[in-house]
């Protein structure tokens, strides 16, 4: 019989074979992926929908045991060490380290080269459309909160385009420098997060003050100083403050997710599952916003987003965000915004990108 010391032995020569034989693929994948590189020459090095074609493509057929989420998380990374051979990519968020922001922009682009770390969403915004970095990425809407208002103005007013999207489940931890929660008299936080975990925090916490600050990541900063201060953050900014983990998952409801958009100068091509944001303004007549809209029925283009923002021109004047499938190369995408621009007193295209892959 053989022993179990053999049985593992075993396994683990196969393991170290496999690891040689990756080893020379992934390498031969860099090769080939330098020399597109150089093929394309100035072009972006980044293409968003080429990356969202290769991951569908590999989870198509992904049989296990690995998760769709391992297996994205793992070509991402590999993706992302093949680019770095042409150029590190910098990439804006609102900072500090620690916060959702660079969560999701690491997410994206399978980890981060040359983060760039910005004390405001204004900043992310001014930083692309100057190009001081090659992306940014912004929260634009959580599942529980709403929108994100501020994103949302920007992107009235911005010359750059929205190249990506990101899905992050958002998870909230109590962190602090004590262990009793009687000790906190203050709780901080951004203004999303506190609003996302207020169930939470009335039943857990009525005795301590909610202040909002700039992040998340700040809130932590703020907690390492003081042990009356409580943070609510992620796991990785109790960690870069080392924060004792207090509460985790206090989030009022469980399935919390952020959207945030990738911010770049260049455009998309199609790549096969797309959707497409535009900024839409209206006459302020009866009727005016279903006028505006039938042809994205007529042309069976399905929308998926419809949020009014005030246009900051005249009082009681609004403007509509909204996000249909489709690229706007797609036929019948092209042909529904073709009259659109008939109708809308003002219409603004703010990018064609790949839907979130997981």
């Amino acid at each position: 019989m053989t022993s179990i010391d053999d049985q593992l032995k075993s396994h683990r020569d196969r393991i170290d074979a496999i690891d040689d034989q990756l080893l020379k693929l992934v390498n031969e994948r860099a090769c080939h992926a330098r020399d597109i590189g150089m093929i394309k020459g100035e072009g972006p090095i980044y293409r968003p929908e080429r990356e969202a074609q290769v991951l569908r493509r590999l989870l198509k057929s992904n049989t296990g045991p690995l998760s769709d989420e391992a297996v994205t998380a793992i070509f991402r990374s590999v993706m992302s060490n093949c680019r770095a051979l042409e150029k590190e990519l910098s990439v804006a968020f609102l900072g500090p380290l620690g916060t959702f922001s660079e969560e999701a922009a690491s997410k994206q682009f399978g980890g981060l080269t040359s983060p760039v770390e910005c004390i405001s969403i204004d900043e992310v915004f001014r930083m692309v459309e100057a190009g001081k970095v090659d992306y940014g990425v912004v929260p634009v809407e959580n599942s529980t909160e709403g929108a994100v208002g501020r994103t949302l103005d920007l992107l009235m007013m911005t010359s750059a385009h929205i190249c990506g999207e990101v899905t992050l489940p958002v998870h909230h931890n109590l962190l602090g420098s004590q262990k009793n929660l009687q000790q906190i008299n203050r709780v901080y936080s951004h203004s999303q997060s506190l609003a996302q975990c207020h169930e939470w925090l009335n039943s857990h916490l009525p005795h301590a003050t909610q202040h909002a600050v700039a992040s998340n990541a700040e809130a932590a900063r703020l907690a390492a100083n003081d042990p009356s201060v409580a943070a609510i953050a992620s796991r990785r900014a109790g960690e870069l403050f080392s924060l004792n983990l207090l509460a985790e998952n206090i989030e009022d409801d469980p399935k919390n997710t952020t959207r945030f958009l990738v911010l770049s100068r260049h455009e998309v091509a199609p790549s096969g599952r797309d959707k497409t944001s535009l900024l839409l303004a209206t006459r302020n007549i009866p009727g005016a916003i279903v006028n505006l809209l039938e042809p994205l029925a007529r042309h069976q283009v399905s929308m998926t987003k419809l949020e009014s923002r005030p246009s900051r021109v005249g009082v009681w004047e609004y403007v509509f965000f909204v996000d249909v499938e489709g690229h706007q190369q797609d036929e019948n995408v092209a042909a529904a915004m073709a009259e659109l621009k008939n109708r809308a007193s003002m219409i603004k295209v703010l990018g064609s990108y790949p839907v979130a892959v997981i």
